[in-house]
């Protein structure tokens, strides 16, 4: 008799399913990130070795011998094909080179911003949660009523304004006229209130649209009606089950915020010069530093790549089909 072959739960045979599927598509993003990146860096007018070469120097003490150097010193005199196959070789060795101008590995830089980064990206989430959900759930309870026609009205106009320019506006008030929160930079805590409320109002503009219908819709369901048949009382039904099934289009939705979270990251640092990996990407591309362009956005695109599985394993464990 042959050997029995031990069978995969059907919830492990998905899991790794949704493991195989992102991981794949890690892989395309790093290639294609890389190769974009790249290309569009060399579409730059001007020569790169000057720029560096002022990185590295100063504009003072730049000139045209200073600028060769720094040509023959990072091969810029090759063909393009050449410095990106050697890029993509480094690459599969995880290896994402040094900084053309600083000289550091891009690993490490990247590491030490990456932190800032997740530090705002986290505060941001957790602002547009603590604003979305009550928010989203008093109007979705009671579709139609002021609540709901006002928090859509809020939602219209909070969307339509860009993070860059709300920012703008809430250091005017709270650091400026009002006092209350330091305006840019990083040294606790309380800088990072006024750069994670500017990109959680963009946030909670739509999540509390979407948890106003996600509860619409379960309160409206044939069995929640079902529940309360059964002797459930009111606040039971919405804990135990309106909640549960609301939650996950919810969850979902915030695999697709985080392409504005990415998006927004990268101008609030701007804004309020937050040492985070946005905003070495701006300086990065000024200096036409190719290495840590092409690590910088290879870090943003893995990350939205990370979140959206965190998001698909989430929504799997809470979905209640899956009980």
């Amino acid at each position: 008799m042959g050997r029995v072959r031990p069978q995969i739960a059907p919830w492990w045979r998905s899991v790794l399913g949704i493991l195989a599927g992102r991981g794949f598509q890690a892989l395309v993003v790093a290639l294609v990130v890389g190769i974009v990146s790249f290309i569009m860096m060399q579409a730059l007018p001007g020569d790169a070795s000057y720029r560096i070469a002022a990185g590295r120097y100063g504009y003072d003490m730049m000139d045209a011998a200073s600028a060769e150097i720094v040509r023959l010193e990072l091969g810029l005199d090759r063909p393009w094909w050449m410095q990106l196959s050697t890029w993509l070789g480094e690459l599969a060795t995880f290896d994402l080179g040094r900084s053309h101008v600083y000289g550091s590995r891009v690993v490490d830089e990247v590491a030490k911003q990456l932190n800032y980064s997740l530090l705002l990206a986290g505060g941001a989430v957790v602002a547009s949660l603590v604003i979305a959900i009550p928010v989203g759930i008093a109007a979705g309870m009671r579709p139609g009523g002021k609540i709901d026609h006002v928090s859509l009205a809020l939602s219209i106009f909070l969307r339509a304004i860009p993070a860059f320019a709300l920012g703008i506006v809430l250091v005017l008030v709270f650091a400026v006229q009002l006092g209350l929160m330091p305006v840019a930079g990083f040294r606790g805590l309380q800088h990072l209130v006024l750069p994670s409320l500017t990109l959680g109002l963009g946030l909670a503009a739509v999540s509390s649209r979407v948890v106003r219908d996600a509860v619409a819709e379960a309160m409206s369901a044939e069995w929640r009606l079902f529940s309360r048949t059964k002797g459930l009382t009111a606040r039971r039904t919405v804990v135990s089950h309106v909640l549960r099934n609301a939650s996950l289009p919810v969850v979902a939705y915030v695999g697709v915020q985080g392409a504005y979270l990415i998006e927004g990251v990268v101008i609030v640092e701007t804004v309020f010069a937050w040492p985070g990996i946005g905003h070495s990407l701006v300086h990065a591309i000024f200096g036409r530093d190719v290495a840590m362009v092409q690590g910088t956005a290879l870090a943003l695109g893995l990350i939205y790549v990370g979140l959206n599985l965190v998001i698909d394993l989430v929504c799997r464990l809470i979905d209640p089909r899956s009980a």
